[in-house]
């Protein structure tokens, strides 16, 4: 089910369903330089996927990116006790049963944290504000956290970006076709109709984009391998109307 991406870096994916739409969803693991193994956005876990986690290292942290990647997080946390369970701060407030271990704050740092300093060595990351999508009850913001593992030059995204190609099911092909987002990387038209905050936005990009990265991992789509960082760019100058 783990798939090596780069070395220190694997993904693993499985089936999701969005507004009747077949969008995929997957999770991002990393061997932090401290040895450790990070989990972003988890999916569904199996005996399989634990025994080839176990065979990579020691899960010490699971990291629920945002507002809505955090359906299984519980379930690794009961899996993997003894790792931390970070979550965007405000998902502590639409889902105070979660047992999250520490908010990642973007006024006040890290939450409950001993100290200020990087709790993921190896992995960087930033606040992606201003950011939201279209749910089935309106504008929601998503509260996202993007990072950048510069090892292997790749950025790590959730929902601030997606990349449906041929490898999508048909019919997400046809959507995002007529939606102007079939083989970009950008965020959907569910996003483009849901944002308002364009300047913060545009703040955000430009501070992911003084990252070096080349490979850009999604959430939902294809990763792209190559020329990441300028369809990055080109898909949010899209976005914005504005050049960066």
């Amino acid at each position: 089910m783990l798939r090596a991406v780069d070395r220190d870096l694997w993904v693993a994916e499985q089936p999701l369903r969005y507004f009747g739409l077949s969008i995929g969803t997957r999770m991002t693991v990393i061997r932090l330089s401290s040895d450790e193994l990070a989990v972003i956005s988890p999916i569904q876990l199996s005996d399989g996927l634990v025994s080839e986690l176990g065979e990579l290292g020691t899960v010490a942290h699971i990291i629920a990116p945002n507002l809505y990647h955090y359906l299984f997080a519980a379930d690794f946390k009961a899996a993997y006790p003894s790792a931390t369970f970070w979550a965007t701060s405000t998902l502590r407030v639409k889902k105070p049963e979660l047992p999250i271990d520490r908010a990642i704050c973007h006024r006040q740092g890290f939450a409950n944290a001993p100290s200020s300093n990087n709790p993921w060595p190896g992995l960087e990351h930033l606040f992606f504000d201003g950011f939201k999508t279209l749910g089935p009850s309106g504008p929601d913001p998503l509260d996202e956290w993007v990072f950048f593992h510069a090892p292997s030059r790749t950025l790590i995204l959730t929902d601030t970006a997606f990349c449906f190609d041929e490898n999508s099911a048909w019919l997400t092909q046809l959507v995002t076709k007529i939606g102007g987002g079939y083989k970009r990387l950008s965020p959907s038209l569910l996003e483009r109709v849901a944002t308002t905050e364009k300047d913060n936005v545009k703040a955000a990009v430009e501070r992911v984009l003084r990252w070096n990265f080349e490979r850009v991992i999604v959430a939902h789509g294809s990763i792209v391998e190559h020329d990441g960082k300028e369809q990055f760019k080109r898909g949010y100058e899209r976005f914005l109307g504005r050049t960066l």
